[in-house]
């Protein structure tokens, strides 16, 4: 049994799903992809048992062929091969499966196909349609919040709030919040669900930048994917996600607005010069300018900056982590944010300057204790 296709063409369906595959999984089988070749259509799984990913593409093949062929090998040779048809040739009964090039060959040991897992059956009578790309704007605007610590592992996803009319995509690690809400939707049913990090980022790196519908459909424990080809089943964090909106503080009389550009390059340049242990910036607000100040008094280091904002409020000086911030900024998109304020020991709001009409973006970082 043969198949004929390019190693560009292979390459880049097999980088698609490869991200699904770990180095050393529960089960030998999962080192692997499961080719599946019918009328021509090669289509390509990868799995972790919590992840399922396939694609495919089209093959000049002379049979039908199922054979799951060892991941790392086989990439690293089309990795190392230039751009040209390959011939794969499959020996049923060894699962010997051999690669010829114009001036190679190559031999590798496959597994059966029966081995690999199946995919779950998706039973959903509720589904969303996105668009890849405002999919792709909200995972890239709440991954970097979400937590690492898996004793808290409700808080190491992204949280999908459906309601009738918007989708909430949430992110906290208990220091820091994102809410990315959607709107102008009409679902017809309210729900919720916790999606994994893995997924996510999978989503993230495989998702076109254009207005691709992706379809989610999803049910108690898994949610699926699919869009251009792809499908990614995952499934779903069986958590429940603290309320989130309770935090969220609706007094902040002092109000902040500045050029995005400007500060994060000033956070940059000053936390150089920050405690490595707390990564401490000092923010301190008065008239229509802003200081931004660290210290690390272990090595007697220390920077300041000031610049130009419009504020309106108390004079107020709070201490923030410096990485949670900048990264914060750099998730936001606009010329210009706003930050909200109360007090020195209440969380502080990172917003847009001016949200789209049917898009609405909150960030929250929680203040540090300021040395004196």
């Amino acid at each position: 049994m043969k198949f004929i296709v390019s190693t560009n063409d292979l390459l880049k369906q097999l980088d698609l799903v490869d991200g699904v595959v770990v180095s050393k999984p529960l089960i030998p089988i999962l080192e692997n992809f499961l080719f599946e070749i019918k009328d021509g259509n090669l289509k390509i799984t990868t799995t972790d048992l919590e992840t399922f990913m396939t694609t495919s593409l089209k093959v000049e093949a002379d049979s039908d062929i199922d054979i799951a062929v060892p991941s790392k090998v086989s990439l690293e040779t089309l990795k190392n091969l230039p751009t040209q048809p390959v011939t794969f040739s499959v020996d049923e009964a060894s699962k010997s499966i051999e690669i010829n090039t114009g001036n190679g060959r190559y031999k590798l040991t496959g597994n059966d196909a029966k081995d690999f897992p199946k995919f779950p059956v998706l039973e959903s009578d509720n589904s969303i349609v996105l668009s890849a790309k405002v999919l792709s704007k909200a995972i890239n605007k709440t991954i970097f919040a979400t937590g690492t610590d898996e004793l808290r592992i409700n808080l190491t996803g992204v949280y999908c709030q459906v309601s009738d009319s918007n989708i909430n995509f949430v992110a906290t690690d208990a220091n820091r919040l994102v809410r990315v809400q959607r709107k102008g939707f009409n679902n017809g049913f309210e729900t919720s669900f916790i999606l994994p990090k893995k997924a996510m980022n999978l989503l993230k790196s495989s998702l076109p930048n254009d207005d691709t519908p992706v379809k989610i459909d999803f049910n108690t424990s898994y949610a699926f994917f699919s869009f251009a080809g792809v499908s990614l089943i995952c499934r779903l964090i069986d958590e429940r996600y603290p309320d989130y909106t309770a935090v969220i503080p609706t007094e902040n009389p002092n109000k902040l607005s500045i050029n995005r550009n400007d500060f994060i390059s000033a956070m940059k340049r000053v936390s150089i010069y920050a405690n490595k242990t707390t990564n401490q910036v000092r923010l301190k607000i008065a008239g229509s300018e802003m200081t931004i100040s660290a210290e690390d008094y272990d090595f007697a280091n220390e920077a300041t900056e000031r610049l130009s904002c419009n504020y309106e409020g108390s004079d107020i000086e709070i201490g923030f982590n410096a990485r949670f911030l900048t990264e914060m900024l750099n998730a936001m998109d606009t010329e210009d944010v706003r930050m909200e304020f109360s007090m020195p020991n209440r969380a502080g709001l990172l917003l847009p300057a001016e949200n789209d009409s049917d898009e609405d973006i909150l960030m929250l970082i929680m203040p540090m204790m300021i040395n004196v």
